[in-house]
C-alpha cells in the first residue's frame, strides 16, 4: 500500500514538473514559451491587468490544445509516468499552468525561482494546501497591510510541499479522488466533450492573480 501509495504521488509530481517546464520552454510548433506569449499581451494592452484579463479570456477560449494533443505522439514523448495519467488530464494541467504562469511573470515573478514553481503548483492543486505549507513549517506574517512569507522557503521544504501537493493532485484524478480533473478544467475540442469549464477556469485565475499579489508579494492566505 505504501509503495502504492508513493507511486501515484510520483506521477502527480511528474506530471506537474514535465507540464511546468513545457509551459516555461513551450512545445515546438504548439505553443510559445509562456515568457513570449505574455510579453505579446503586456505590449498589445499595455496595462498589466488588463493584458491578464485579456489572456485569460482568450486563452480559454482558443482551440490551441488540439495541437497540443495530436503533437503528444510526434513533435516530443510524454514521460511514461506522465502518458500513463492520461493525454486528456495532462492537456487540461498543461492549459491551466501556462494561465497561471502567465499571470505571474506579469505581475513580475521570476519562472525559475523554485518558490514561485511551488506556489503556480499550488494555485492547481488549490484548497486546503495552505495547511502543507503550515505543516511544513512556513507562516505568514503582516507588512504593509499584505499576506508575506516570512522568509525564503528551504529547498528541502520546498520539496516535502511539492510532493505534498503531487499526491494531492493525483488523488483528484484517481478512482478514489474527490474531484474529477476532466471537469477541472477547459475541455477542448472533442478530445472530452466540447468546450471549457469558464466556472472553474475563472477561479484558478482568480486565485492565481491574488496569490501573485501585484506587489511582489506571494499571498499564501489565497490559497484557502
Amino acid at each position: 500500500m505504501a509503495v502504492e501509495l508513493a507511486e501515484e504521488t510520483n506521477k502527480g509530481l511528474d506530471l506537474l514538473n514535465w507540464s511546468y517546464q513545457r509551459t516555461v520552454e513551450g512545445i515546438p510548433k504548439v505553443s510559445k514559451p509562456i515568457e513570449v506569449l505574455a510579453d505579446e499581451y503586456v505590449h498589445r494592452y499595455k496595462k498589466s491587468d488588463l493584458a491578464i484579463k485579456k489572456l485569460i479570456k482568450n486563452q480559454v477560449q482558443k482551440n490551441s490544445i488540439n495541437g497540443f494533443v495530436s503533437g503528444v505522439g510526434g513533435a516530443f514523448t510524454l514521460p511514461v509516468t506522465v502518458a500513463a495519467i492520461s493525454t486528456n488530464i495532462t492537456s487540461v494541467i498543461y492549459v491551466q499552468m501556462r494561465m497561471i504562469a502567465a499571470i505571474a511573470y506579469i505581475k513580475g515573478y521570476d519562472l525559475k525561482d523554485d518558490e514561485v514553481q511551488t506556489f503556480v503548483y499550488a494555485c492547481i492543486a488549490g484548497k486546503g494546501i495552505s495547511d502543507v505549507f503550515k505543516e511544513a513549517g512556513i507562516t505568514t506574517g503582516m507588512k504593509m497591510g499584505k499576506n508575506i512569507i516570512t522568509k525564503k522557503i528551504p529547498s528541502e521544504v520546498l520539496t516535502k510541499i511539492n510532493q505534498k501537493i503531487g499526491f494531492r493532485f493525483i488523488t483528484k484524478n484517481g478512482t478514489k479522488g474527490v474531484i474529477n480533473l476532466t471537469k477541472l478544467v477547459p475541455v477542448v475540442g472533442g478530445i472530452i466533450g466540447g468546450g471549457f469549464d469558464y466556472g472553474t477556469t475563472k477561479i484558478i485565475a482568480t486565485r492565481a492573480n491574488k496569490v501573485f499579489d501585484s506587489t511582489g508579494i506571494i499571498n499564501m492566505d489565497a490559497l484557502d
